[in-house]
């Protein structure tokens, strides 16, 4: 922005820079300590324009042709600013528009529950420490024992069984693989959805899928797999049916996550609770 001159009157100034707004050019009119205006250009290429007004405007500043034009220049600045408020209300954020776009980052109840099940591994020396697993297996007895019926140590009170196996786990890449996909969808869902909303997930997919593996015939058996297929279902599902609600999920870990799951039920990488991954993943996507 240039100065090209001054003027000693603040409203032959005002009306001047409304007769360069007029005819298209944007100035700025500014008081000077002297009792003086600057009149301010601020495109190069209208220096020379603006000069040559400015000379006419100081021979003849009451000329009819300045009022003119300063009315109109206050019109096109009403309109302008109509304009810019319309904008604003149209104006989005791109965040907004795509929350998926958004970064997120890790949630503190993701790390609590990786810090349990490691604490967990620790304690239980990756599984090989029977005399705790007892203790938070969902029972210690075969399913629909002939003398104790079904789940006798929680209706005898201990509740917390229904749970704790999702926090059980039998070997270093067991816990890797679940703590990695844990970090991943539950840092998205804590990050879209609060904190709350993964509670409840990780409690009640956590409790179904337990519950479910165990009617299957099965006491022993452990592992975050079921709640993280739940996740992923829920991740999966949303992505789909709202695609501006932020939750996303690549093409690469879709086809992972469902070939892991059918690799599973073959029996190719050993004993592994597919049923737990199965409900879990039905519960997440319902």
């Amino acid at each position: 922005m240039r100065a090209i001159g001054t003027l000693s009157n603040e409203s032959h100034a005002q009306i001047f820079g409304d007769f360069l707004y007029a005819r298209g050019i944007e100035n700025a009119v500014e008081p000077e300590g002297n009792s003086t205006w600057t009149v301010w250009v601020q495109d190069e290429d209208d220096l020379e324009t603006a000069r040559e007004l400015l000379e006419q405007f100081r021979q003849n500043p009451t000329h009819p042709k300045f009022q003119e034009e300063a009315g109109k220049a206050r019109l096109l600045k009403e309109e302008k600013e109509r304009d810019d408020v319309e904008f604003q209300k149209r104006y989005h954020e791109r965040d907004e528009i795509l929350p998926a776009s958004r970064p997120y980052g890790i949630g503190p109840l993701t790390i609590g529950l990786i810090a349990v099940c490691v604490y967990f591994s620790v304690q239980t020396k990756l599984g090989a420490d029977e005399n705790i697993l007892r203790l938070l297996y969902i029972s210690k007895y075969t399913p629909n024992h002939p003398l104790l019926g079904w789940l006798p140590e929680v209706r005898n009170g201990e509740v917390w069984r229904l749970l704790t196996p999702v926090f059980l786990h039998f070997g270093i890449w067991h816990i890797f693989f679940n703590m990695m996909w844990l970090f991943h969808l539950g840092s998205m869902i804590e990050a879209r959805s609060g904190s709350l909303l993964l509670a409840l997930q990780v409690i009640g997919i956590g409790l179904l899928s337990n519950v479910a593996q165990y009617f299957m015939g099965v006491s022993y058996f452990g592992g975050m797999s079921g709640v993280v297929y739940g996740l992923f279902g829920y991740v999966w599902v949303r992505s789909k049916l709202q695609p501006s609600s932020g939750y996303f999920m690549d093409r690469t870990n879709l086809i992972l996550m469902i070939v892991w799951l059918f690799l599973c039920m073959t029996g190719a990488v050993g004993r592994v609770a597919n049923t737990a991954h199965v409900s879990g993943l039905l519960i997440g996507m319902a």
